[in-house]
């Protein structure tokens, strides 16, 4: 893996906005193409390998916390727990994940899993590409998402309920509105009838317990960019309970993978996994040199890298009052005073592509920078 300075396109900005990218750039650029990070085809097989793995492993997981009633360890409220569980039991779909992945050039390893609501998604499956398409048009990447998601759409599609698939987001947020328009716009090519809808806008029926939309329309499948343990908080989560024959994407057993309590989970049941990185519980926690996450945040807040006792880097945030988990440091190498992160997309249960993010820092942040990648031998 070799991170390689380039050129932008001429006028790059608007030609990522042609393809609906419109959050490219805040007070500083987030997409930034003036260099590229080159990977080997037996470095995407390793990613392409663990990525498999790391699902397999964590779908093990799920079954674990569930049989074994582990939702403390979670802070997953007592009123979550039937919904977990029925959409377990019932193989309520889930259409994609993020796994953030360190890599060494020889070790991969698994930081957390964005199981719920994962970003840069557009990124990764079209923005990146089109670049590819100007740079080296001969070139390839580790890129089936596009692909996947269609396919996975069209195959979802005969278990959703009768209507539309409507695709939900809050207001205010065009990060949050551009991945579900594209997702939305994956599901339209696969066939499916969709709507737009506000998590704002979300509407209750009292005479038949549904929810509804802004035309009184019944939300019988509904793909959300919205956070289960938001969701568990809202007024009308006690409404969400009585709801029959409803499809929630992605389903509530996803609230344990989108957890970083799972990491502890997977070190537990795979302790010789050569894809895991020790973690416990802090009140467990062994480690001497580590890395303290809140068992729910974002963006990387409020995390702390401690050495030996001394906290030697740290984000501030609003996250933590559910408690901490602590995980083993994993040293990854710097490229021009850049750490990058490696997401790894799971789509429709296969390793389907990736998103290279990197940092000054050697946390990675709401400030991080989205680098194309292509994989040359």
């Amino acid at each position: 893996m070799k991170r390689i300075g380039v050129t932008p396109r001429n006028n790059w900005q608007a030609a990522v906005e042609k393809l609906g990218f419109g959050f490219h750039t805040d007070d500083v650029p987030y997409w930034k193409e003036d260099a590229y990070y080159q990977l080997s085809s037996q470095d995407v097989t390793k990613i392409e390998l663990a990525t498999a793995e790391l699902w397999r492993m964590c779908l093990i997981a799920v079954q674990h916390v569930i049989d074994h009633k582990l939702y403390p360890l979670f802070s997953i409220p007592q009123k979550a727990i039937g919904l977990i569980e029925q959409s377990w039991e019932a193989d309520e779909p889930s259409i994609y994940g993020r796994f953030d992945l360190g890599f060494d050039g020889e070790q991969i390893k698994l930081f957390e899993f964005n199981a719920d609501t994962p970003t840069s998604l557009f990124e990764a499956a079209i923005v990146q590409w089109f670049w590819l398409q100007d740079f080296n048009r001969e070139g390839d990447q580790f890129n089936m998402l596009h692909e996947q998601l269609i396919a996975y759409w069209k195959h979802l599609k005969l278990y959703l309920y009768d209507g539309p698939l409507h695709f939900a987001c809050i207001k205010g947020s065009l990060e949050d509105l551009t991945t579900v328009e594209y997702m939305r716009d994956c599901a339209i090519q696969a066939g499916l009838e969709t709507k737009l809808i506000f998590m704002d806008d979300l509407g209750w029926d009292e005479q038949t317990a549904t929810f509804v939309d802004m035309e009184d329309q019944p939300v019988r499948n509904i793909f959300k960019l919205y956070p289960w343990e938001w969701m568990v908080e809202e007024p009308f989560f006690d409404q969400l309970l009585v709801t029959k024959d409803m499809h929630w994407i992605e389903p509530a057993w996803k609230m344990i993978l989108s957890n970083k309590a799972i990491l502890p989970v997977l070190w537990e049941l795979f302790p010789d996994s050569p894809y895991l990185l020790a973690a416990y519980t802090e009140a467990e926690n062994t480690l001497s040199n580590y890395v303290r996450k809140p068992i729910l945040s974002r963006e990387g807040a409020n995390i702390q890298i401690i050495r030996n006792g001394y906290i030697e880097a740290q984000t501030k945030g609003e996250y933590g009052a559910e408690g901490f988990i602590c995980q083993a440091f994993f040293e990854i190498p710097k490229f021009t005073g850049k750490t990058p992160i490696i997401g790894s997309w799971v789509i429709g249960q296969e390793a389907s592509g990736i998103g290279i993010r990197e940092s000054s820092s050697v946390i990675t942040e709401n400030t991080s920078n989205f680098i194309p990648h292509l994989i040359k031998n």
